[in-house]
């Protein structure tokens, strides 16, 4: 069995952890927060998104977040970007990485964004130009590449192509999601076999959400093939606005826990993760969604 010596972590918890959030977050306790992660050593760390307000209400006060942070050297600090007017908030707040997000389902597309997935990907042609004119990074998510709340079970040929799109237009890392985190192990190693035929293996994430409680053993499962970069949320925070019953993406302080022990590189310390999570739990009154935030309780 082959596993990677060094992983990756991607911390989404400040933009899709607490975008399914019902408390208000105001701006300097997500300032903190994010502090505090890149403070633990996760080498990237997404801040926000720019997207309406309206629609997204957590997310208001993401360019005042970009902007409050005192950004270190070699820490990235990505922003969601879904259209041309957020790549316009995005050049005024001067973001150097952004992240755009298509979906390997036609219905989850309609309900997210009001587009079919080939409109979409043309929406981020504009965007990825805008991108390349001001020397920014993209990165790509696919949303629901192990199931859709609307359609079930996804193709993973749809997967491979969409993710392949977004490679070919410029990306480079694509975040492979199990939305609604319906997904088993060899049905994940199946799903990134296939993408990796289009897509670089060392250029693919994995970003599973743990509604079933199998995040760690799909993680797993597909770290033996390669992957070697992986998305996770401090606290287990989140959910999805558009995929109703959905939980947090897995945990980082459990994923920094099963790498750990392993003895997997991340040059990420799970003490001060921990207390990223406790930070942001009391905040929102509620326990860590962590297995091990609870444990240690």
């Amino acid at each position: 069995m082959s596993l990677p010596k060094h992983v990756k972590i991607v911390e989404v918890g400040p933009r899709d952890g607490l975008q399914n959030e019902p408390m208000p977050v105001p701006v300097e306790v997500k300032v903190a927060l994010v502090e505090k992660l890149v403070d633990a050593g996760l080498p990237v760390v997404e801040v926000g998104s720019f997207v309406s307000p309206k629609w997204v209400p957590q997310m208001a006060g993401s360019a005042e977040v970009y902007t409050g942070i005192q950004k270190r050297l070699g820490i990235n600090y990505p922003m969601l970007v879904p259209n041309a007017k957020g790549m316009e908030g995005a050049l005024a707040a001067g973001v150097k990485e952004i992240a755009i997000f298509a979906a390997a389902s036609e219905a989850f597309t309609q309900k997210n964004i009001n587009c079919s997935i080939s409109e979409s990907l043309e929406r981020f042609q504009v965007v990825m130009e805008q991108a390349k004119a001001h020397g920014i990074k993209v990165r790509g998510y696919v949303s629901c590449v192990l199931g859709c709340p609307y359609e079930g079970e996804i193709a993973i040929a749809k997967v491979a192509e969409v993710s392949k799109q977004l490679y070919q237009m410029g990306c480079y890392e694509v975040s492979l999601g199990d939305t609604i985190g319906v997904g088993t192990p060899l049905k994940a190693q199946r799903m990134v076999e296939e993408v990796a035929q289009y897509v670089p293996i060392e250029k693919l994430a994995a970003h599973f959400h743990d509604t079933y409680g199998q995040g760690l053993a799909n993680l797993f499962a597909v770290m033996q093939l390669g992957v070697s970069v992986i998305d996770s949320s401090v606290s287990g925070l989140g959910g999805c606005p558009y995929a109703k019953g959905a939980s947090g993406n897995v945990a980082t302080e459990d994923v920094l826990y099963m790498l750990n022990g392993m003895g997997i590189e991340t040059g990420v310390s799970l003490d001060k993760v921990l207390e990223a999570g406790r930070l942001i739990s009391n905040h929102l009154e509620r326990l860590p969604a962590s297995k091990l935030g609870r444990v240690l309780l």
